[in-house]
């Protein structure tokens, strides 16, 4: 195979342009959200795809979607690699869906040289890896590595009271003669290209981020409960304002967690009041934390300090914090790193060693096998809307890095060659 180009750049781009029209916003966005008609259509034209090269669908309880293609080793661990498929609401072409589609198109790229792999080569799109239509994100991963269980997601609920449950028995529906696989296996190892999300790639002129590993998150759900009343009846000192209270609180916790150290990110994200309404004291207030630093220790104490300071300002009104997401920090396979950087330099592509700041589906995978990111440059570091834009180059330049690293993982040299 040596000498033949690694992937079909044109097909790889006309295939992620044509994915990019289901779901797509007048803006030029994606609105693709986990488990909706957009997905399933999503899933319809990626099987389409990878059957075409020889793979079989199948999936899981979780909704993951797997494209295998068969190695001659059967029973060996199967390499795995791919992202996700949904988006935000007023999502981007890329987030996600380059990898899913870098990853398709390697996989078909290498098939098509006519050796078969040594071991199964299976591409993943995982379900509600961005957590916007259900919350917290990554469903698909956590169970699949068997850190969330499939009762609690599948009771989680989307603004409009559809649980996840419910959306799961709708998406195999769409699918009935498609094979259902047990929830989790061991894979062999597992890759994830991803646009950077960020603009340090760009600034230093990389085509290629070799991620070292990502960025511990906790995220929190904090309720304050206060009392209705008339505001123009109702003496200010009489009155337990849930808004009023939030107010204290989202200045504290700003002012203190949001200034630790130069790494530290903190985030109220989402916003609810009750009743909303202009003339009454609001009597109950929702939001949400995110919380976000590379170092573990500082991330456990930064966290603590967010229960304390909320409980500090909430009187006289009521609070309750509880915990959603607890995500250290990690660190990815060094010899995973190592073939990328490998690959990146015999392709002739720029490349860095980069902290991934978002978090991604890769952190769950790296607890139980070796795993490895590859990152492109996304313009101006945006993501996560609508005009989110990789270059052409870029994404065929990452997909073929990991062709490259897939191929000396799945066709190893012979013995004694």
């Amino acid at each position: 195979m040596t000498g033949k180009p690694l992937i079909n750049a044109d097909r790889l781009w006309t295939r992620l342009m044509a994915l990019a029209e289901i779901g797509a916003t007048p803006a030029g966005g994606v609105n693709r959200q986990a488990l909706s008609d957009g997905e399933i259509a999503a899933w319809r034209r990626a099987i389409g795809w990878a059957r075409e090269a020889g793979s079989t669908p199948s999936t899981d309880a979780a909704g993951n979607l797997f494209l295998t293609l068969a190695g001659r080793d059967r029973a060996a661990p199967p390499l795995l690699l791919g992202s996700h498929l949904d988006s935000q609401p007023t999502g981007g072409k890329f987030d996600g869906a380059a990898g899913v589609m870098a990853a398709l198109e390697a996989v078909v790229s290498l098939a098509g040289q006519g050796d078969k792999p040594a071991r199964d080569i299976v591409v993943v799109a995982w379900m509600n890896e961005e957590g916007s239509r259900f919350a917290p994100g990554m469903m698909g991963s956590e169970a699949f590595t068997g850190e969330r269980d499939m009762d609690a997601i599948r009771a989680a609920r989307d603004a409009d009271g559809v649980s996840v449950g419910e959306a799961l028995d709708r998406l195999h529906q769409a699918f009935p003669d498609m094979p259902r696989r047990s929830l989790g296996f061991a894979p062999g190892a597992y890759l994830e290209l991803h646009i950077e999300q960020g603009p340090l790639l760009e600034a230093a002129g990389c085509t290629i981020g070799v991620v070292t590993g990502i960025q511990g998150k906790k995220t929190f759900q904090v309720v304050l409960e206060g009392a209705e009343g008339h505001a123009g009846t109702l003496a200010q000192q009489e009155r337990r304002d849930a808004l009023a209270a939030f107010a204290r609180m989202a200045t504290a916790l700003h002012s203190e967690i949001g200034t630790i150290d130069a790494d530290i990110k903190f985030t109220i994200g989402r916003i609810a009041v009750v009743p909303n309404a202009p003339s009454v004291v609001p009597s109950r207030v929702s939001f949400s934390i995110d919380l976000r630093h590379p170092d573990n220790a500082v991330l456990d104490a930064a966290g603590a300090r967010i229960n304390t300071l909320c409980r500090e300002k909430a009187p006289p009104c009521s609070v309750t914090v509880t915990p959603l997401v607890d995500a250290p920090s990690n660190v990815f396979d060094s010899r995973l790193r190592a073939s990328i950087a490998k690959a990146a330099r015999e392709q002739g592509h720029p490349a860095m060693d980069i902290l991934s700041a978002a978090g991604h589906d890769a952190r769950h995978l790296a607890k139980i096998c070796p795993a490895a990111m590859i990152f492109i440059p996304c313009r101006d570091g945006v993501s996560h809307v609508e005009h989110e834009w990789a270059e052409p180059d870029h994404v065929a330049a990452g997909a073929s890095v990991l062709a490259q690293v897939l191929r000396e993982l799945a066709y190893p040299p012979a013995a004694g060659a």
